[in-house]
Parts: structure tokens; C-alpha cells; sequence
């Protein structure tokens, strides 16, 4: 399918979310503007450095963000997948950053389940593949880089309830405050999870991809 056939596709469902909204369809709308997002990010990615060592570099840290998220799935709320994103993000720009954190979601959900909230998963972690990229400067400090690892937690694990909440409950404040109370304890877990990790080896995941990152834009010119 071509790119301009996605855009196309992704522009109609943006308006035929327009039109179920005004009809009072909230939820149908939520879901058609979460593909259209979803199909413009797949196409915005496509258009970037094919190298093939970036492509095989993106997609072995997704593979080892996602093989962590699973490791660890007996832990409730601990989410490897928050630091790695955010840190290759920061090594590697915003495109990897955002695709190891959509890949990582993707793939970890094999083994975990796939579900409705899979789309999700996948734009709340490319947001903090994003937020990597764009405090790439001030995460070469590892205070920053704690602080920031515990506010994507408290971040993510927030943009789910919200999720969950307008997707299936009733909108008003009583269903959204219980949402919001039961998964307390799960946002708390993510958020210290993240904190532990990047205190232990956030500034030296930095490193190691920042090393990689230079040698994939590393060119040899020859003399003549």
C-alpha cells in the first residue's frame, strides 16, 4: 500500500471522526483518530534513514525493551520499556526513539496479549521516545534523567486511565476518580521502577547507545 493511499485513508478517518462526534458517538471517534495517528506515524517513520544497521540497531533495543516489559510482567506496574524508549530518544534521535517505543508495545503484547489498549501502549511509549529526543541536552545528567524516567512513568500510566476511562466507563468524575484510584498503586510501581532503573544504568544505556549512534553516522572519505 502506498504512502499516499495511508494519508488518504488516515485524512477520512479524521473526518469520519469529525462526523461521529457531532453525532454523539465520542467512543467510535476516539478509536477512528487513534488509527488515523497510528497510520501517519507508521508513514512518518517509513520516510526515514533506511541504513540498515539503524533499522537492525532500533529494532534490537525494542526487541530487548520488550523481552524487559515481559521478564518482568510479574511485577505489577514495572515497565523497562519507559527508560530504554526515552534513552534512545536521546541517543539516537527522534525517529529511533519513537520507534522503539511503538515497536517495544507491539511486540511485548505478543506475549502479553494483544487488546484494545495496544494503540495506546504504542502512543503513550513513542511520546516518551519523543520526550527523549527532545531533552537529549539535559539527559546527559542523571538526576535529569531520574526525574524525567519517573514523570514518563506517572505520565504513561495516567494517559492509560484516562484511556480506559472515556473507552469503556461512564464520563463523569465519580468513574473517572475510581479509575484513577485503582490504578494508583500501578502508576506509583512504574514511576519507582523507572527511578530504580535509571539510577542503576539510565546515563549508561546513554553511553553505549550514544557510541552506536556515532558510528551509524560515521562516514569514511577516502583520499584520492
Amino acid at each position: 500500500m502506498s504512502r499516499r493511499v495511508v494519508v488518504g485513508a488516515a485524512g477520512l478517518a479524521f473526518v469520519a471522526a469529525l462526523g461521529t462526534a457531532a453525532g454523539g458517538e465520542s467512543r467510535a471517534s476516539l478509536w477512528l483518530v487513534t488509527g488515523a495517528l497510528l497510520a501517519l506515524l507508521v508513514v512518518w517513520l517509513e520516510t526515514g534513514p533506511d541504513s540498515a544497521k539503524e533499522i537492525a540497531l532500533v529494532a534490537t533495543i525494542a526487541g530487548a525493551a520488550a523481552a524487559g516489559r515481559v521478564l518482568f510482567a510479574a511485577v505489577p506496574g514495572v515497565q523497562p520499556v519507559t527508560v530504554l524508549t526515552i534513552v534512545a530518544g536521546a541517543a539516537l534521535g527522534l525517529r529511533a526513539g519513537v520507534a522503539v517505543g511503538m515497536l517495544a508495545a507491539f511486540t511485548s503484547n505478543f506475549f502479553l496479549g494483544q487488546g484494545p489498549w495496544t494503540p495506546y501502549q504504542m502512543l503513550a511509549w513513542g511520546a516518551c521516545g519523543a520526550v527523549g529526543a527532545l531533552l537529549a541536552p539535559l539527559l546527559r545528567r542523571r538526576i535529569v534523567l531520574v526525574v524525567v524516567a519517573g514523570l514518563c512513568g506517572l505520565a504513561f500510566s495516567t494517559f492509560m486511565d484516562v484511556w480506559e476511562w472515556y473507552a469503556f466507563w461512564p464520563h463523569d468524575l465519580e468513574s473517572l476518580a475510581f479509575v484513577f484510584a485503582r490504578g494508583f498503586p500501578f502508576s506509583v510501581a512504574h514511576a519507582v521502577g523507572n527511578v530504580v532503573l535509571a539510577l542503576a544504568a539510565g546515563s549508561e544505556l546513554r553511553r553505549l547507545l550514544d557510541r552506536y549512534g556515532r558510528r551509524l553516522h560515521t562516514e569514511v572519505v577516502w583520499a584520492s
